[in-house]
């Protein structure tokens, strides 16, 4: 494990991002680096965070107002996110696959997106490459070998992918 010796809060998530970067060999646009570096602020000091559930969030933004629905749509995306890429044993104790969250997640984010091209719709996009980096952030993958499989086979997680190598010393290959 790395030593990390920032002096700041945002020094500190920079380092910390950028070695996870470097651990899973991703290399996340500036944008999406940044916007995962103030994620991590922003939630480091909110552990209510998981106690809210994804779905009824979401289908109770898509009947608010414009302003309104945004800030909960990101905040539901936010959410997701941070549940798959640090805390992934939220999903089992609730029962679901981490493709719930992740699904609920990109969809957020897409709905809030006016194009493609915007923050939001790269969020929406790159969503299990930003988890990869945030799961990451642990040294050592603690997926199980069917986690690894269905996160490599459903989700495209190039983590996942590593870590089945590192049970089996064989790359795996979709049909």
């Amino acid at each position: 494990m790395d030593l990390l010796t920032s002096t700041t809060p945002l020094n500190l998530w920079q380092d910390v991002i950028k070695n996870a970067e470097n651990r899973c060999s991703i290399t996340l646009k500036d944008e999406l680096e940044v916007y995962l570096i103030s994620l991590l602020m922003r939630y480091t000091n909110q552990p209510e965070a998981a106690k809210h559930i994804a779905a009824t969030a979401f289908l109770n933004a898509l009947h608010q107002h414009h302003a309104e629905r945004q800030v909960t749509l990101q905040r539901v995306g936010d959410q997701c996110l941070l549940f798959t890429g640090l805390f992934p044993r939220i999903a089992e104790r609730r029962h679901v696959k981490i493709n719930y969250f992740v699904d609920i997640g990109r969809s957020a984010y897409a709905a809030i997106s006016h194009t493609t091209n915007d923050l939001y719709g790269s969020l929406a996009l790159q969503f299990v490459v930003l988890m990869d980096v945030l799961q990451s952030i642990r040294p050592y993958s603690d997926l199980l070998p069917l986690e690894a499989y269905e996160q490599w086979n459903e989700l495209g997680s190039k983590r996942a992918r590593q870590a089945l190598y590192d049970y089996t010393k064989a790359m795996p290959l979709k049909k």
